[in-house]
């Protein structure tokens, strides 16, 4: 019997196709050219800048919401920096950690050990001697060079949540090493100590959301590289777009759409790409968002949607009084307060998780704030629960 990879393959090569390369429409793709965020790059580049003439750059964090280029950002100026230390025989290194795969400070400082050449097990050692290995890589080299290292932690919120800021104050202080922390939240530093924040003394770039017209003309230069010729129905990535500009100007919702529809062009042996298929894609990547977005969220908002679940399936009208209750009892002695758990709802309610309604009790009983799910029950209830 034949490969049947070898056959699919055959197959592709002498049918027209949709795709050209799939490779441009995954977010994590990093073009020659990032659009509409060269100010942002030239803002990382100014404080990373020191390096080159051996002096330790400023730690950054680079705020935004998912999809604005952050990532992007770093990874371009990144690479940057690399090739012209490189032409300038600067000992430098650009190590990116993306807190998700790396959940605790001994993780990300083995990870970082064995990135730079000092073998470090996973587990077993103390914090005390992990940190020890790290701080002898700083050491001059046998040429008297001394490494200069900037680290790129992506999706910081997720790792202080889960272990708290020792990993900041670890790395601030230690010589030669600055920091670049990118965040979805604003409020992120209310997670780290005021001891570690001062260390930190950080330059803030805040990434806005792209515009419907901005987030077109990333597609365009997408599908070119992407897309066979004529196979995209002239207002699909219009519609992409502006789809995406209402959510929040989200470039990887867009490219995702993009992709998508094409996926389900290809699927149906279909010659172009319509506007048809962009809207079926958008349903089916809504299921995949939601999962995304609640298993990225910080535990004490996960806590927070898992006490509304219990209350939508209690059947109960929910206030923010009875909120605060159930989610006590969830959380028991690690609590926040009533009044940060107001921050959470309207954060929640940003993402289109849940929505918030103000009505009337009447004179004696004032205002309450009515809150209900704006996602499947079962989808949360599994996400919540498998995290």
């Amino acid at each position: 019997m034949s490969n049947i990879f070898e056959e699919l393959e055959s197959e592709e090569s002498i049918a027209p196709t949709i795709f050209k390369d799939k490779r441009p429409l995954d977010h994590r793709w990093l073009p020659d050219k990032l659009v509409h965020r060269e100010d942002q790059i030239r803002q990382i580049a100014k404080y990373w800048v020191d390096v080159l003439g051996g002096v330790t750059p400023s730690n950054v964090t680079l705020y935004g919401k998912t999809g604005t280029g952050k990532t992007a950002a770093s990874k371009f100026a990144r690479e940057q920096l690399i090739d012209i230390a490189r032409k300038k025989n600067v000992f430098v290194k650009v190590e990116y950690i993306r807190c998700t795969d790396y959940t605790t400070e001994y993780q990300v400082i083995a990870e970082l050990c064995n990135r730079l050449g000092r073998d470090v097990p996973n587990r077993g050692w103390t914090k005390g001697e992990v940190v020890n290995a790290f701080r002898e890589i700083f050491r001059p080299d046998v040429f008297g060079r001394k490494l200069h290292l900037i680290v790129i932690l992506d999706e910081i919120d997720i790792l202080l949540n889960k272990d708290g800021d020792g990993i900041l104050y670890t790395l601030t202080r230690t010589g030669n090493v600055s920091v670049l922390c990118i965040s979805n939240y604003l409020d992120f530093k209310n997670l780290i100590d005021s001891r570690v924040n001062s260390s930190l003394n950080d330059k803030e770039i805040v990434f806005p959301p792209y515009g419907a017209n901005q987030l077109s003309d990333i597609l365009s230069e997408r599908a070119e590289v992407s897309f066979n010729e004529n196979v995209l129905e002239d207002d699909v990535i219009p519609l992409c777009s502006a789809m995406a500009a209402k959510e929040e100007g989200d470039a990887r919702y867009a490219l995702d759409l993009l992709k998508n529809a094409g996926e389900l062009a290809f699927d149906e042996d279909s010659d172009v790409v319509t506007i048809d298929h962009v809207r079926r894609a958008k349903d089916k990547i809504e299921h995949n968002k939601i999962i995304e977005i609640i298993s990225t969220l910080p535990l004490q908002q996960q806590r927070v949607l898992e006490a509304i679940l219990y209350l939508t399936k209690q059947k109960e009208e929910i206030s923010s009084g009875k909120l605060y209750d159930a989610y006590t009892d969830i959380s028991k002695k690690d609590a926040v307060t009533y009044r940060r758990i107001f921050d959470f709802i309207g954060e929640l309610e940003m993402l289109g998780i849940i929505s918030t309604n103000t009505i009337s009790r009447g004179r004696a009983k004032g205002r309450t704030n009515i809150i209900k799910l704006q996602c499947d029950e079962t989808l949360l209830e599994t996400t919540l629960f498998t995290i």
